[in-house]
C-alpha cells in the first residue's frame, strides 16, 4: 500500500535554558529527547517515544503549538503576575478560580506560592508526591513547551508578540495540578480569601438566614461551569457482549479548562488515547486497548468550614479547647501595573488558621469576621498533586478493578467520579475521590447552628473550631490523613450499565440503588436532575452498540419537552395574541437538533419558569417519572410563556425558526449552528448558550466538549469515535481552529485511530520527528 505522508524533522541543538525545580527526572538530567508525532484527521497527534521524558517533550511541544496563548495565560496566573501584565482591574482567569479581578487572583496565588505547599508536596515520595514516571513526563513537557516558546513562531494574534509568553519551570506545572485540584474548594472563594480582614470597628453578629440552605445551594449552582454524562455498559447491555463507554464531559468552551486530544505511547509501557486539560500532560478521559473511562463532576463537598470563637479584644486570636491560638499573618506582595503604565507593588496581609485561610462572607452566608467570630475554610485538596499518579495508574490498568485500585491507592481524583468499562464487559462506577472525613456522626456532634441549618440539604459543614474533637477524622485505608478512605465511598460494578449525570451515587443504576455513604458524599432519595432522568429513560432495559449510543446522545431529545410541551400548548390556547407560538410548541419535535422548530421558544420559556412548577411532586418511589405535570394554572408559568414570546418578537426571531439559525457560534466570521440545550431542558447533549437579546444564542459558555464512544471486541484495536466539539486549537490561523466544530454542528464524529495500522493508513497522516540533544 502506498501512503501519502508528510515527514518533518525538527531538531534543537540544546535545551532552552530555564531554571528547573530540583526533583528526580529533571529535564537537565536527561541525555536528550526524541519523539515522533503522527498527526491524523483533524490535527489529532499520536505521540510516540521510548521513555517518559521524551513522551512529555512531544506532548509539550505539540500542545503549545495548538494552544500557546491559553496555556501561557495559565502560567501568568499561577505565577501571580496578571496585575503586572494586564492591570489589576482586569478579570481573573476563570479556568483557575473565581477571582473577580487580576489583583485578587494575584494575591491569592502569591500566598499559595509563598506557603510552598506545592514544593513541599513535590519533595514527598509517592503516593503523596509524584511517581518517578510522572516527574519524568513533567520534566519533558516543560522542555517541549519551552522549545516551542523559544522558537518564536507563534501565529496566534492573541499572544504573538506578548511579553507574558515566557519559558516555564517544572514547578509551574505542579502548581497547575494543585490549582486544578482546589477548584472545588479554595478557588471558589478567591475574593473572600484575598480580602478578609479583621474588623476595624465593632461588628455585630449577623443572624442565620431562614433560607440559609437555599442560599448555599444557589451560590454553589452559580459557580458551576462544568458537568458531564458518563455511561458504561457491561456485557448484558451491549450488542457484542463486550464493554462500551460513552464519555460526554460538559466543560468550558473557552479558556484553560478546554480539552486537547492526543495519544501517548511508549512501547511496552504505556499506550493511552484521550483528552487532557490544557497544560496537563496526562490523559484524564480516555481509553487503552483494555479499558475506557470517563469522569463526571461529583457531588461530594471537598471542603468544610470552621466557625472560630475569638478572644475578646483580639480578633486575630481564636480559642481551641479553651487555649488562645494566634492566627497566621502573611504579608503578600505582588507586582501591579499603575494607571500611568508604570510598575508598582501591592501589599496586603492575609490571614490563616490551623484549618486554613480566614474567609469573608461567601456561599450566600453571612460569614462575617466580627469581634467574636470568624470563619475558616479547610480544603481537602490542599496539597493534592496526586492526580498525576491517579491518571497514570488508570492508563496502565487492565480492567475496571485496576481502575478502582488506581483511584483507591492514590486517592488523588480531586472532584470527579469515574465511570469505566473493560473488554471483558464489566461496567463500573466509582466515586472514589478526595472527600473530607466528616461523617454524619461528626456533623451531628460538631456542626454549629449555621452548620446544622445547611448541612443536611447541601453537605456543607460548619464545624466548631473551638474543639479539637471536631477535627476531621482518619481512615486507615486513606492515603492522606483527614480524608474518607476508599472503603467508605460508593463503588458499583454491573454487567448491564452504570451511569452518572452529576447527581449523587443513589441512582447509578435504578436496579441497585446505592445508599450506604455519608451525607458529605451526596444525598439519597431526593429529586434527580433532568439529565439523570433522561439518561435512565434512554438506557434502562436496552442493548447498545457504539453507533446506537452515539445516536442517543446526539438525538438531542428533551425530557422536559416530553413531559411539559403538550401541557404548555394547551395553556397557550388560553392566552391572548400568541396563536403562532401555540402552533410552534404544538408542532415542536421535542428535541434540540439544529433543525428543530419551536425549540428556541420553549427554551426561553423554560428558562423563566420558576423551579418546582409541577402539580405532581417528586416521589422517591418513582424517581424517574416524578415530578411531572406542569402547573399551567400558575400565573408565574403563564407569564413566563408570554415573556418568552415577547422576547423573541423583540429580537425579530420567528417563534418557529429552526434552532440552528439562532443558536450558533461564530468562528473566523463563519456562523456555525449548534445543537443541544441547557441542563434544565433534560437534553444529554448539554450546552449552556449566551443569550444576545438582539440575535439569539450566539456563543457557548460550556457544554459537550471531548466526547468519546468506545467499544471493545475480540481484537486489540478498540472501536472508537471521538469529537472535540470546539476543535483542537484556539489559534484562529490554525486549520484545526473550527474543523471539528463544524463536524459537531452536523452531528458527525471522528474515527478513533489507536493501533499502528490505523494511524499509518490515515489519509491525513503527517509525521513530525522531534528531537533535542
Amino acid at each position: 500500500m502506498s501512503l501519502s505522508r508528510r515527514v518533518i524533522t525538527l531538531a534543537a541543538a540544546a535545551a532552552v535554558a530555564v531554571p528547573l525545580a530540583a526533583s528526580p527526572g529533571a529535564a537537565a538530567e536527561q541525555q536528550g529527547f526524541s519523539a515522533v508525532i503522527r498527526y491524523t484527521e483533524n490535527g489529532v497527534p499520536h505521540i510516540k517515544a521510548n521513555d517518559y521524558p521524551s513522551l512529555g517533550y512531544g506532548f509539550g511541544y505539540a500542545a503549545a503549538k495548538d494552544n500557546i496563548c491559553q496555556i501561557a495565560d495559565l502560567y501568568v496566573t499561577l505565577s501571580a503576575r496578571r496585575s503586572e501584565f494586564y492591570g489589576p482591574d482586569k478579570p481573573g482567569n476563570p479556568a483557575l478560580g473565581s477571582a473577580s479581578t487580576s489583583l485578587a487572583s494575584d494575591l491569592y496565588f502569591q500566598q499559595v506560592n509563598d506557603s510552598r505547599v506545592v514544593e513541599e508536596t513535590v519533595r514527598q515520595r509517592a503516593p503523596l508526591g509524584p511517581r518517578q514516571e510522572a516527574r519524568e513526563v513533567i520534566s519533558g513537557y516543560v522542555a517541549g513547551y519551552n522549545r516551542f516558546v523559544g522558537e518564536r513562531r507563534i501565529t496566534d494574534p492573541a499572544c504573538r508578540d506578548a511579553p507574558w509568553v515566557r519559558p516555564i519551570a517544572e514547578i509551574d506545572v505542579y502548581r497547575h495540578l494543585h490549582a486544578l485540584a482546589t477548584m472545588s474548594g479554595q478557588a471558589l472563594l478567591v475574593d473572600q480569601i484575598s480580602s478578609a480582614q479583621p474588623p476595624a470597628a465593632p461588628v455585630s453578629e449577623p443572624p442565620i438566614p431562614r433560607d440559609a440552605a437555599r442560599k448555599v445551594t444557589d451560590a454553589l449552582e452559580t459557580t458551576k461551569d462544568m458537568g458531564s454524562n458518563g455511561f458504561a455498559f457491561g456485557r448484558d447491555a451491549t450488542a457484542n457482549g463486550k464493554g462500551l463507554l460513552l464519555g460526554n464531559p460538559h466543560f468550558p468552551w473557552q479558556g484553560g479548562r478546554r480539552f486537547w486530544q492526543s495519544q501517548l505511547t511508549i512501547p511496552g509501557k504505556l499506550d493511552v488515547s484521550g483528552g487532557s486539560l490544557l497544560g496537563l500532560p496526562f490523559v484524564q478521559i480516555g481509553h487503552t486497548k483494555d479499558i475506557a473511562w470517563t469522569h463526571t463532576v461529583a457531588t461530594p463537598r471537598t471542603f468544610g468550614l470552621y466557625q472560630l470563637q475569638l478572644v475578646p479584644g483580639s480578633p486575630t486570636t481564636y480559642l481551641v479547647d479553651g487555649k488562645p491560638e494566634q492566627m497566621t499573618s502573611r504579608k503578600v506582595t505582588v507586582p501591579s501595573r499603575n494607571a500611568d503604565g508604570s510598575l508598582g507593588q501591592v501589599e496586603r496581609t492575609l490571614w490563616s488558621t490551623r484549618y486554613g485561610p480566614v474567609i469573608g462572607a461567601a456561599l450566600g452566608l453571612p460569614l462575617t469576621w466580627t469581634n467574636t467570630t470568624a470563619y475558616a475554610m479547610r480544603d481537602a485538596n490542599w496539597g493534592n498533586i496526586r492526580a498525576a499518579n491517579t491518571w497514570l495508574d488508570i492508563a496502565r490498568a487492565r480492567d475496571t478493578k485496576g481502575v478502582v485500585k488506581a483511584l483507591s491507592d492514590t486517592l488523588g481524583s480531586p472532584w470527579v467520579n469515574t465511570i469505566a468499562t473493560d473488554r471483558s464487559g464489566n461496567a463500573t462506577y466509582a466515586d472514589v475521590q478526595v472527600v473530607p472525613h466528616i461523617t454524619d456522626e461528626l456533623a451531628r456532634q460538631c456542626n454549629t447552628p449555621l452548620g446544622a441549618a445547611v448541612f443536611p440539604s447541601t453537605g456543607v459543614a460548619v464545624l466548631d473550631g473551638a474543639k479539637t474533637s471536631c477535627a476531621w477524622g482518619n481512615d486507615q485505608d486513606a492515603a492522606v490523613p483527614g480524608l474518607l478512605g476508599p472503603s467508605r465511598q460508593p463503588v458499583l460494578t454491573r454487567s448491564d450499565y452504570v451511569a452518572n449525570s452529576n447527581d449523587s451515587a443513589w441512582l447509578t443504576n435504578p436496579a441497585a440503588p446505592i445508599t450506604n455513604y455519608p451525607r458529605i458524599i451526596g444525598d439519597v432519595a431526593t429529586e434527580r436532575g433532568p439529565r439523570t432522568r433522561m439518561a435512565i429513560s434512554e438506557l434502562d432495559g436496552k442493548r447498545f452498540s457504539r453507533q446506537a449510543i452515539q445516536d442517543t446522545v446526539f438525538s438531542d431529545r428533551s425530557l422536559t419537552g416530553q413531559i411539559a410541551a403538550d401541557d404548555t400548548a394547551k395553556m397557550c390556547d388560553t392566552l391572548q395574541d400568541v396563536a403562532d407560538a401555540c402552533a410552534a410548541v404544538r408542532q415542536w419535535d421535542k428535541s434540540y437538533s439544529t433543525w428543530s422548530k419551536g425549540a428556541l421558544l420553549f427554551e426561553r420559556f423554560w428558562m423563566k419558569v420558576p423551579p418546582g412548577s409541577w402539580k405532581v411532586p417528586f416521589n422517591a418511589a418513582d424517581p424517574v417519572r416524578t415530578p411531572n405535570t406542569l402547573n399551567t394554572d400558575s400565573p408565574a408559568v403563564r407569564k413566563a410563556f408570554m415573556d418568552a414570546v415577547a422576547e423573541l418578537r423583540a429580537a425579530k426571531i420567528p417563534v418557529d425558526a429552526p434552532l440552528g439559525q439562532y443558536q450558533y457560534v461564530v468562528r473566523n466570521g463563519e456562523q456555525i449552528p449548534v445543537h443541544g440545550a441547557p441542563n434544565n431542558l433534560g437534553v444529554l447533549n448539554m450546552q449552556v448558550p449566551v443569550w444576545d437579546p438582539a440575535k439569539g444564542n450566539t456563543e457557548l459558555v460550556h457544554g459537550s466538549s471531548y466526547i468519546q464512544a468506545v467499544s471493545f471486541d475480540g481484537g486489540n484495536c478498540p472501536d472508537a469515535r471521538t469529537l472535540l466539539t470546539y476543535s483542537q486549537s484556539t489559534d484562529p490561523t490554525s486549520p484545526h481552529f473550527a474543523d471539528q466544530t463544524k463536524l459537531f454542528s452536523r452531528g458527525e464524529w471522528v474515527r478513533g485511530r489507536f493501533c499502528e495500522h490505523e494511524i499509518l493508513t490515515s489519509p491525513a497522516l503527517r509525521i513530525v520527528h522531534l528531537f533535542q540533544r
